[in-house]
């Protein structure tokens, strides 16, 4: 009698969890298609039904899409190839228990309990082109600075939107990949030395190939947190549609509120589509494969 109910019993215990799982994931990503189909002038209006035509739209000149979407993607790859190197040599050093770690591991992680809106107002007064301290640094140091400020031109306005980022959360991936390195055996440390390695080699063929699935959930949260910006750069960004550095949310949020529901939901989906789409291709690349090319 009680194996006969046990199935039953895990599904009513499950059945919570699952009802909010489709209520927050999977019912407002079939919604956002729904809606991307058609014109929804408000939200209670659906108006016409149009499509695909919003999709062929967004890549007009009209809204810019594609603009904004390589802006996110060259904010996925700076994070990528800058800011996780960064936060790996940090981890490497710390993790070999240097003195001070635990506070040097504080002050790297800090910036991550701190609100993106209160760093976007921060980094905002740095960048200020009359009394910022980066206009007085260079000023200092006899070097020219754009008279409308590093984030009023459009040359500069994408990394300087980037340096924010990476002092944020180069101390949270850091963390993720200093607490995988605590995890390597010490025995296979000492292996290697007695083999004679040196202790860079330890840590590129030892260290770095047994954190590789920490390096890669990291790698998957900077390419989807990249895609995904909104907050800090929403501080910066005055006019989300006409500044240079501009991504997807912010249009999404742009038209979602402006009488252009189905454009907006267009975006969520085609951010929905690259999120999932970058997260597969990274699972499939950190797949392990045998010599013979077999997963």
């Amino acid at each position: 009698m009680h194996k006969k109910f046990k199935p039953l019993t895990i599904f009513l215990f499950l059945l919570p969890a699952l009802i909010l799982f489709v209520g927050i994931l999977i019912y407002p990503i079939f919604a956002s298609i729904h809606h991307s189909m058609y014109v929804y002038p408000q939200f209670t209006d659906p108006g016409d039904f149009v499509g695909f035509q919003n999709y062929i739209d967004l890549f007009s000149s009209k809204y810019d899409f594609g603009r904004a979407v390589l802006n996110a993607l060259i904010l996925a790859a700076l994070s990528v190839f800058i800011q996780l190197p960064l936060a790996l040599g940090l981890a490497l050093m710390l993790g070999k228990g240097i003195k001070g770690e635990r506070f040097y591991l504080s002050v790297y992680f800090a910036p991550v309990l701190i609100s993106a809106v209160v760093i976007g107002m921060l980094w905002e007064k740095i960048y200020n082109p009359i009394y910022g301290l980066v206009t007085k640094a260079a000023e200092a140091l006899s070097i020219s600075v754009p008279p409308e400020g590093l984030l009023g031109n459009p040359k500069t306005a994408l990394l300087a939107v980037f340096i924010p980022t990476i002092w944020q959360y180069v101390g949270y991936h850091m963390l993720l990949m200093y607490a995988g390195i605590k995890g390597v055996s010490p025995e296979l440390r000492e292996a290697a030395m007695l083999d004679g390695a040196t202790p860079g080699q330890v840590d590129r063929y030892v260290v770095i190939p047994t954190i590789k699935p920490i390096i890669k959930v990291s790698i998957i949260f900077a390419i989807t947190g990249s895609l995904k910006s909104y907050d800090l750069i929403k501080v910066f960004a005055k006019d989300a549609y006409n500044c240079s550095y501009k991504v997807p949310s912010l249009l999404l949020v742009r038209y979602a509120f402006h009488n252009a529901g189905g454009i907006a939901s267009a975006i969520a989906v085609i951010m929905i589509i690259m999120c999932f789409g970058f997260a597969i291709l990274i699972n499939w690349l950190f797949k392990e494969r045998d010599p013979y090319g077999k997963k």
